[in-house]
């Protein structure tokens, strides 16, 4: 089973051909909502909006670790979670399709791990390569199939939101080496390593980050939706060429 995490652009997989849905109560809370379970071309997909299905959680108020945690528990053999961020490397254009391999954390009060139980022993997980090789390799893969066109490396700066950043801000991150900002990529790529789970994410770059190309004054976030409904159709694309990797 391929599970799939949308972020915003992406509350539902049109896609998919639904059989049902459940609810999964977790040691951790509810999750963001009810995964939908369905088939794409034959193969079996779940599916879990971040943000909730009429995209109302803000990202510092996901329920990450329930929503790994229930996803966790369906034992997928991947997980891809699709994401808009904003670019700040000068040929992260909007409407660019990136597949990052390696994120940095900026985001704080957040419940970030599993391992924080009083009686339970210290435990450490490496994380040196956040993502999953083979998930984006498959990725990339089905990208090609598809014909879109991706970048298959990138730095992620998580950032704690719901608030843009400053253009100061997007100067920092570039001088700590990241590509791409954005507000839901930690603690899941962390929690999903915790779990041991195949993860990767699936980036939009939705609009230029702050004080960069045509957003010097301001990000008009009108046009972000604009750019991210363009975006997803191709990233449905790619999705449906994912589960033909599979078969091979």
């Amino acid at each position: 089973m391929l599970a799939i995490i949308g972020g915003s652009g992406m509350t539902q997989l049109s896609c998919l051909k639904i059989s049902r849905r459940r609810v999964i109560r977790t040691p951790y809370g509810e999750p963001s909502g009810p995964l939908t379970f369905g088939t794409i071309n034959g193969h079996d997909i779940v599916f879990l909006a971040r943000h909730g299905h009429g995209h109302t959680i803000p990202p510092h108020r996901i329920n990450y670790r329930a929503n790994i945690w229930a996803l966790r528990s369906l034992t997928p053999e991947h997980i891809v979670a699709v994401a808009a961020v904003g670019g700040i490397r000068e040929d992260l254009i909007p409407g660019k399709l990136i597949i990052p391999n390696q994120i940095i954390d900026y985001t704080y009060g957040r419940d970030f791990t599993y391992f924080d139980g009083s009686e339970e022993p210290v435990t450490h997980v490496d994380f040196t390569h956040p993502y999953s090789s083979v998930t984006r390799t498959q990725l990339f893969r089905a990208a090609r199939l598809a014909g879109e066109p991706v970048i298959n490396s990138g730095v992620y700066a998580a950032v704690q939101g719901p608030r843009l950043e400053t253009a100061a801000e997007i100067n920092r991150l570039e001088s700590d080496g990241c590509d791409i900002v954005g507000m839901t990529g930690m603690p899941e790529a962390a929690l999903a390593r915790e779990q041991g789970l195949n993860y990767a994410t699936l980036a939009v770059v939705a609009n230029y980050a702050a004080g960069r190309g045509t957003n010097v004054a301001a990000i008009p976030l009108k046009e972000i939706y604009s750019v991210l409904e363009t975006a997803m159709v191709r990233v449905r694309s790619i999705i449906e060429h994912l589960v033909q990797c599979y078969d091979d």
